[in-house]
């Protein structure tokens, strides 16, 4: 994959900058797109916890996060209900309209929503949104469509570049890496008290400058 001319990042960056909602498909995006099944017929699902924290770092910055995806399964739910997402919407055909729909009750249009796929069935959606991304192993005739393509493939961090992109395009990136940074391990904060109040004895006293 070539690398972005600074025309396209900027470009890339002014629509992700006014995003307010942020939709994901699963199969493909969430997940590398392979479907697993028990012997008893439940569907498995394996998530990347890299995506996973990016998915709730945005929602901390204020951009609803939303799943739309064309299967369903427990999996999925209880995936959704662990990152605290309560848009989750399964069997969808028309994902294009379930996004309309979405932006409508909150007063929004859709240059305000922001989607990532990965299949054809995924173009009109993406098509309709004001920001739109796939995996590096998406299908082609998405790939060629979309306005951020990321390096890595499905499930294995590319719904993380999109996060992390968003967030830097809308200059919340800094704030909240400052908050992991910030963060002193409590044993080093210890350990810093102790040697504050241990007494000196008097012989190393002397010796002090």
């Amino acid at each position: 994959m070539t690398t972005p001319l600074p025309d396209d990042i900027a470009r890339v960056a002014s629509r992700a900058a006014g995003l307010a909602v942020m939709g994901f498909d699963v199969d493909g995006v969430l997940t590398d797109g392979t479907l697993y099944f028990s012997s008893q017929g439940d569907e498995i699902k394996a998530f990347s916890s890299l995506d996973g924290h990016g998915l709730k770092m945005l929602q901390r910055a204020g951009v609803e996060v939303v799943i739309i995806s064309g299967r369903s399964s427990r999996a999925l739910e209880l995936r959704a209900q662990n990152l605290g997402i309560t848009e989750l919407h399964m069997a969808v055909e028309d994902k294009r309209t379930v996004m309309a729909s979405l932006m409508a009750k909150r007063g929004l249009n859709l240059s305000q929503a922001g989607y990532m796929g990965d299949d054809v069935v995924d173009l009109p959606v993406l098509r309709a949104c004001g920001f739109s991304a796939t995996a590096a192993d998406a299908h082609p005739e998405v790939i060629s469509r979309v306005d951020f393509v990321a390096t890595r493939g499905g499930g294995r961090g590319a719904a993380r570049e999109v996060c992390d992109l968003i967030l830097k395009a809308q200059g919340k990136w800094t704030a909240l890496m400052a908050e992991y940074l910030a963060e002193t391990p409590v044993a080093e904060t210890q350990v810093a008290e102790t040697q504050v109040a241990k007494p000196q004895s008097a012989g190393s006293a002397k010796g002090s400058p």
